[in-house]
């Protein structure tokens, strides 16, 4: 085989499914006994995982995990996780870095630039191959002087262009044109497909617009990939189940302004009805209510707050129904955040454990391996001794004095119905799933990584594709 060393994934907008693609591109050529690699020059996104040298995206680690490789921070050298609107917290080579965070946007690329180019070419002169995605569109003209992670890295990698679009948001076939006019002509050369993804109908409909559209730009369409309903965690928050379950166990989550790692709960739908709730009213007596992680604690707190979640939270727990929080949800149960360091802010907590929380300047990033006390009894027992292996991504260092223990060595915290724990990843263990919902979740995350590559390849030319990327077909 002969390659050309870099295939790009590009979209026409943000949630066209790049993260998706790259996937399932990344699956394919190890399939096909490439060594290949995925790369996103910067993400954002408040779901992120930890590998050796702290933290990458979600969707690089689960790209990494599809390609058959090690996931490592040169997949994914700047990781943004919104604080608000207009605030990002900059992780570099899987760093929180303060100094880069308080740099403005526009300023940024030119010093994020070089480690983002030592990454991305370490990667292609080790590997035969590097996946690379791009981030909403490479036609943000208002942003073009700062973009890093599709002309800059497209060209920095002479990778040839896939360009996805959304086509069950309608206008695809503007969305596609529109994009290819808005480039330079140089940038144009890359693309050398479009595919059409989220595609729902009658694929007899869409003619003569491929070929109208092939007349127009030059590129042929590389494929038609359908709607899937998959057991991918998303890239960037969280898509709502498009329908309740039947006989499930209801599990509400509060879906406060920053909250974080909200792919862990993924596994979830499989066994549950899972609600994400933005209002107290939302609540609706669930078996299972998560406070899920959270990047900004102190100001998901006084949003809870706000909007009237507190004494719903006491109203649920009062009738026996179990809460659980999760590493800044955790936090949020004790009784007081410190944080004379100055990252997230100071507050009283919701009073539920006796733990206190002390915010520091350097983040913890870990993996965690660690076991529920065996004495964990009542609406928590049948945890009780399980393994648990997880991650850690926080700033705040709790201590419960005073409380009990749930998970060892003092990573959590139980009293009555109500359960805080420090790590991330409970609910991608099948067998803790079972223990607190009845039911474990069918399938694994190697088989929803071969189901995925599985439909998406169908849907493209292979031949093209492949070419695209330099293999010699035939």
């Amino acid at each position: 085989m002969a390659w050309v060393n870099a295939l790009m994934v590009q979209g026409t907008s943000s949630w066209a499914g790049k993260s998706l693609i790259a996937t399932a591109l990344c699956r394919h050529f190890a399939r096909r006994g490439v060594r290949v690699a995925p790369f996103k020059a910067q993400n954002m996104s408040n779901n992120a995982r930890v590998v050796a040298g702290g933290e990458i995206g979600t969707a690089q680690y689960l790209q990494a995990l599809a390609a058959r490789v090690e996931p490592e921070v040169r997949m994914n050298p700047v990781l943004l996780k919104p604080e608000a609107e207009t605030r990002s917290q900059v992780v570099l080579h899987g760093v929180a870095d303060p100094e880069l965070s308080a740099v403005p946007w526009r300023e940024r690329a030119d010093l994020l630039w070089p480690a983002v180019a030592e990454s991305l070419r370490s990667l292609l002169d080790e590997y035969e191959l590097v996946v690379l995605e791009g981030a909403g569109s490479p036609a943000e003209i208002n942003l073009a002087e700062c973009d890093m992670t599709n002309l800059r890295a497209a060209e920095a990698a002479d990778a040839g262009v896939l360009m996805v679009c959304d086509i069950d948001r309608g206008g695809a076939f503007a969305h596609l044109y529109g994009t290819w006019a808005l480039m330079e002509p140089a940038q144009r050369e890359r693309i050398g497909g479009f595919v059409l993804n989220k595609f729902r109908g009658d694929p007899g409909l869409l003619p003569p617009a491929p070929e109208r559209l092939r007349e127009l730009t030059g590129v042929p369409v590389a494929g038609v990939v359908p709607w899937l309903h998959h057991d991918l965690p998303d890239e960037d928050g969280v898509a709502r189940p498009t329908a309740p379950g039947t006989g499930r166990p209801r599990v509400d989550v509060v879906l406060y302004p920053t909250a974080s790692n909200l792919d862990e709960l993924k596994p979830l739908e499989a066994v549950a009805d899972l609600r994400f709730c933005c209002s107290a009213g939302e609540l609706r007596e669930a078996e299972l209510l998560v406070l899920p992680g959270s990047k900004h604690v102190a100001a998901d707190l006084a949003w809870l707050r706000e909007r009237g979640f507190e004494p719903a939270l006491h109203e649920h727990v009062a009738r026996g129904g179990r809460l659980l929080g999760i590493c800044g949800g955790m936090q949020m149960l004790g009784s007081e955040l410190r944080d004379p360091a100055g990252v997230d802010g100071s507050a009283e907590g919701l009073g539920f454990l006796p733990l206190v929380t002390t915010f520091e300047a350097e983040k913890l990033t870990n993996r965690v391996e660690a076991r529920f006390s065996p004495s964990l009894d009542g609406p928590w027992a049948a945890l009780a001794g399980l393994l648990f292996d997880g991650y850690e991504i926080r700033h705040g260092r709790t201590s419960g004095e005073g409380a009990s223990e749930a998970l060892e060595p003092g990573l959590g915290w139980a009293a009555g119905p109500v359960l805080g724990i420090a790590p991330h990843g409970l609910f991608e263990h099948p067998e803790l799933v079972a223990a607190l919902l009845g039911t474990d979740p069918a399938g694994s995350l190697e088989q929803a990584l071969e189901d995925l590559t599985d439909a998406v390849m169908a849907g493209l030319d292979v031949d093209l594709v492949e070419g695209l990327a330099g293999v010699a077909t035939g």
